[in-house]
């Protein structure tokens, strides 16, 4: 989710949920190794547990990068094979790799051998024609032998020419009986489950028999979604915190974020969803929104916003 779940955002989602596992955008080696690790590496101990995303084809390269994340403090380190854009498939990374199932297997070699935490992998169930259950198998196979430690399946092919990264989460239907047989087929290797969940009852009605499931923009829309996941998933008796709650805490984050000169409207377009389907919901976005591009504007704009 490029330029979605950086820090702020998972700040954020952290203080509704203390548990649920968050990971960064996809950070490419080239950004990490020739350009500024702090701006893309940069967390608050308070998001554990979190996963960093890669983007990458080169297994040096991606075991340097792995070894940054691990000294960083990382728990874990994610290959992205699943996004489809023409960005990505040009540095020959993200879904495109899922045609060299042998060069993924030596990247993932070099990052267990480089990393003590997890080395995982985020995936489609095929791309453009190499769609077929045997394709998803064999990759699964090499990838389980090089030592992936747990494998995300967005239960989507995704077409490499044709169609646009939102229409190829759109477009192409959605197998989740593929995955389903996948775990089947690989019963000692954790999957999680990924595409086209919506909300915790979906969740927990596709959950079996996989280790897990993803939600992605369905949470990014409605954050509030994740507020009953620490109970339902992970038995933590916790009351759940209140939005204001959330807000009052978040503003303390943003007042030291402001001090350092970040931009006020970078942290508040995460906030847009927090009252989805709630009354003044409209209000809370059009206020932050046109709020924060004021010269000037503080924390205070997101007491003032709530409904």
């Amino acid at each position: 989710m490029l330029e979605w779940t950086d820090r702020h955002c998972r700040f954020f989602l952290r203080l509704i949920s203390r548990h649920v596992r968050l990971y960064t955008e996809m950070v490419t080696t080239g950004a990490l190794l020739h350009g500024d690790p702090a701006r893309f590496l940069r967390f608050d101990p308070k998001e554990h547990p979190i996963a960093l995303q890669l983007g990458g084809s080169d297994p040096e390269e991606l075991a340097r990068c792995a070894r940054l994340g691990a000294d960083w403090g990382y728990d874990e380190i994610n290959l992205n094979l699943g996004c489809p854009s023409n960005r990505v498939q040009s540095g020959r990374f993200g879904a495109c790799l899922m045609a060299e199932p042998e060069r993924v297997a030596d990247c993932i070699a070099a990052m267990k051998a480089e990393v003590d935490i997890p080395v995982t992998v985020k995936t489609r169930i095929g791309i453009d024609h190499r769609d077929r259950y045997e394709d998803l198998y064999q990759l699964t196979r090499i990838l389980a032998d090089a030592g992936c430690d747990l494998l995300i399946v967005h239960a989507r092919k995704a077409w490499l020419q044709g169609l646009s990264p939102k229409e190829n989460r759109e477009i192409p239907p959605l197998r989740y009986d593929l995955v389903r047989r996948l775990k089947g087929d690989f019963p000692e290797l954790p999957i999680v489950l990924n595409g086209g969940i919506q909300d915790l009852d979906q969740a927990e009605a596709l959950g079996k028999p996989f280790e897990g499931v993803m939600i992605g923009r369905a949470a990014y829309r409605n954050p509030w979604i994740l507020a009953e996941a620490d109970r339902r998933f992970f038995g933590d008796p916790h009351p759940i915190p209140t939005r204001a709650q959330v807000i009052a805490e978040f503003a303390q984050f943003a007042q030291e974020e402001l001090a350092d000169g970040v931009p006020l409207q970078a942290m508040t377009r995460h906030l847009l969803g927090l009252f989805n389907g709630q009354p003044g919901a409209r209000r809370w976005r059009r206020h932050l929104t046109e709020g924060a591009q004021r010269p000037g504007a503080g924390v205070e704009l997101l007491f003032e916003a709530l409904p």
